[in-house]
């Protein structure tokens, strides 16, 4: 019984990843600028996408190719793709903060909800026109051989999943907490108007942390799909499980938002032990828990608003 418990603690773990990594993304949006993309979910399916048509085109396959067959793409190919997705979602997201957000935060009312609902639907709908809703499997970059470990089975690509998610996490931790760009964006989430007074361009932070934040959906897709199957309804579930690790951990805290995804990656492992269709309601009830006494999440700081 431990050893299963141990490889749901590490399979739990290596999907945790993936949800810290997104809801990192809604943090970074949230303290730079106050809003948040609720796309999100789509831009991680569309980062999936956007790596695989890189890897069909690398194989000389037409882009709307829905089959890898025989063909396993090099680690030139996988890198190639790797940059692609990333550069198309971050692209994405300066669009999505341009035309989207920027126009509409700061005003009354929430329309820049619903813009960036807009802009999931469309990609989504983007995404249908062009690969159809049929999922697409995925060659990692590391084989699909399973390694085993003291009894303990974990495929490449999950390893490489969590191992890209602690290397970030802890690379942006460094930045924020000991460079002038991180000082910056700290300085633009405390105080946007006397920020600028001090010199720093809050525009250009605001558009960063929406092109870095696409990014990062982008890498989570890209990494998840030869572990899930490429697939244009894979994000919602990432990015609502995503959103809900952030707001366990708080979402004024990039570190309560990665350990919050970590954590409900374990939980979800866990209940699969037990019976996997409550593993959702697990998930939820938790949320609502933590959310009824704590409601700026665990390790959210209190939000004060002087009048």
């Amino acid at each position: 019984m431990s050893q299963a418990l141990l490889q749901a603690l590490v399979s739990g773990l290596a999907v945790g990843g993936a949800y810290a990594l997104v809801a990192l993304g809604f943090s970074i949006t949230f303290t730079t600028t106050k809003t948040l993309n609720f796309s999100h979910g789509e831009f991680v399916s569309a980062g999936a996408f956007i790596g695989m048509s890189v890897l069909f085109l690398v194989l000389g396959k037409p882009l709307t190719s829905t089959s890898f067959g025989s063909d396993i793409p090099g680690g030139t190919g996988q890198l190639l793709a790797l940059v692609g997705a990333l550069g198309v979602m971050g692209l994405l997201g300066w669009l999505l903060y341009t035309l989207g957000v920027r126009p509409f935060a700061g005003r009354p009312g929430m329309a820049w909800v619903m813009s960036t609902l807009g802009f999931g639907v469309i990609l989504q709908s983007l995404g249908l026109a062009i690969w159809g809703p049929k999922p697409v499997v995925v060659p990692g970059p590391a084989g699909d051989e399973v390694i085993r470990l003291a009894g303990i089975g974990m495929r490449p690509q999950e390893i490489l999943m969590l191992g890209v998610a602690v290397v970030i996490m802890v690379v942006f931790d460094r930045v924020m907490r000991s460079t002038m760009l991180g000082k910056a964006m700290r300085a633009v989430a405390h105080n946007p108007a006397n920020a600028s007074l001090m010199g720093i361009n809050v525009n250009a932070l605001m558009i960063g942390a929406f092109v870095f934040s696409s990014a990062l959906a982008g890498l989570s897709g890209f990494l998840l799909a030869p572990i899930a199957q490429a697939s244009l309804f894979m994000g919602l579930a990432v990015g609502l499980k995503g959103f809900s690790g952030a707001m366990i951990g708080g979402l004024n805290n990039p570190r309560g938002c990665v350990i919050g995804g970590f954590a409900l990656g374990v939980l979800e492992s866990m209940v699969n032990l037990w019976q996997a269709q409550w593993r959702d309601v697990a998930i939820f009830a938790l949320v609502i828990l933590v959310l009824a006494f704590r409601p700026t999440g665990l390790f959210g700081g209190k939000l004060v608003e002087k009048v």
